[in-house]
């Protein structure tokens, strides 16, 4: 890769790496499994970049390949060893003074909840909780609108039971 683009592949990663971060604390049990996944992710979206035509925004491309790593990577551990929670890794993005104890146990439990969706339910669900529209959530994952707003009503009935039941 010439200078020029690794220039600019790392200008935008790094402007949007916290899509990254989102993406491996759904699909990792902590700190080491997020660090692991990180670079993965990174390595593969390093590997693909030559290969990013601009159709999408950086941020979309990011998602779609960030999501499919982490499935991958996911299934590959899942049948190796079950994990189990030793800690909830969840990034603050507010400032000390804005910080509300109880906001941030319901942010855990609603992680909690989105850790016992399929892999699938998992990337669109957190697609939808960074205020992505239909539209780019069902290209970025590959089905339809219309699929993506079925599955949207049944990952929040899911999720529903989950939290109340």
């Amino acid at each position: 890769m010439d200078k020029k683009l690794e220039h600019i592949f790392l200008s935008e990663f790094e402007t949007h790496q916290n899509i990254v971060h989102k993406i491996c604390s759904l699909y990792s049990n902590d700190r080491e499994a997020h660090h692991d996944l990180f670079q993965e992710i990174s390595i593969q979206l390093w590997k693909a970049y030559p290969k990013f035509r601009g159709d999408s925004k950086f941020s979309t491309w990011m998602y779609r390949v960030a999501i499919n790593t982490a499935i991958t990577q996911y299934r590959k551990n899942k049948k190796r060893t079950d994990t189990h929670d030793i800690e909830n890794v969840l990034f603050k993005t507010k400032a000390y003074e804005d910080y509300d104890p109880h906001e941030e146990q319901q942010l855990s439990l609603m992680y909690q909840a989105i850790k016992e969706l399929n892999d699938i339910d998992k990337a669109l669900i957190f697609m939808f909780l960074e205020d992505k529209k239909y539209d780019e959530i069902s290209s970025t994952l590959g089905i339809s609108e219309v699929n993506t707003r079925v599955k949207m009503n049944r990952i929040k009935k899911k999720l529903n039971k989950i939290l109340n039941p």
